[in-house]
């Protein structure tokens, strides 16, 4: 009975000790990553800018070839989006919108993952020698919730790898053209 109480009170311990450390963490998650592509700006741009050019670079479409996408009215620039909706739960549903798209140098975004919440994120075109630097960065508001924050200890890890893989299809289209 006495293992019992010890292994109670350590796991009591483990989970305070969890909450409190979620109360350091800041409640604002930011991925980036960012890679060079051998191309100018506006060769780049239109595969970002127009909506249904996602679909040729994204590191989600992989996941699930059938995802069902639907396109707003507008096919680029600010105001132009598309929602999803996926039977993969890897993949979800939601929609993006860009909210801010200034020619060859930068678009911004917001996308709703509806029961996850809203990221603001952008996509940076800057000049470098040898091509185009192409920065990829999406910002997440976890909340106050201690489990959500913990999560957002992870985001980096997981949605990285992914905008990585994005940035490497875009490349890879750029090259094609």
């Amino acid at each position: 009975m006495q293992a019992f109480f010890i292994v109670l009170g350590a796991l009591i311990v483990l989970i305070l000790g969890l909450f409190v450390f979620s109360m350091l963490l800041s409640s604002s998650v930011k991925v980036e990553r960012a890679l060079l592509i051998p191309a100018p700006p506006e060769r780049i741009f239109p595969f970002v800018n127009i909506m249904k050019n996602w679909e040729l670079w994204s590191p989600w479409k992989d996941i699930d070839p059938n995802v069902k996408i639907t396109y707003g009215e507008k096919d680029s620039g600010a105001g132009a989006g598309y929602s999803w909706e996926s039977k993969d739960r890897k993949v979800g549903k939601g929609s993006v919108v860009i909210t801010v798209s200034k020619e060859n140098q930068y678009i911004s975004t917001e996308t709703d993952f509806m029961n996850m919440g809203v990221a603001k994120g952008y996509f940076r075109f800057e000049p470098a020698p040898g091509g185009t630097l192409v920065t990829w960065s999406s910002v997440t508001d976890m909340g106050q919730h201690p489990v959500r924050k913990l999560i957002g200890l992870m985001l980096d890890k997981w949605i990285g790898k992914d905008f990585e893989k994005g940035l490497s299809n875009l490349a890879r289209l750029v090259a094609k053209q």
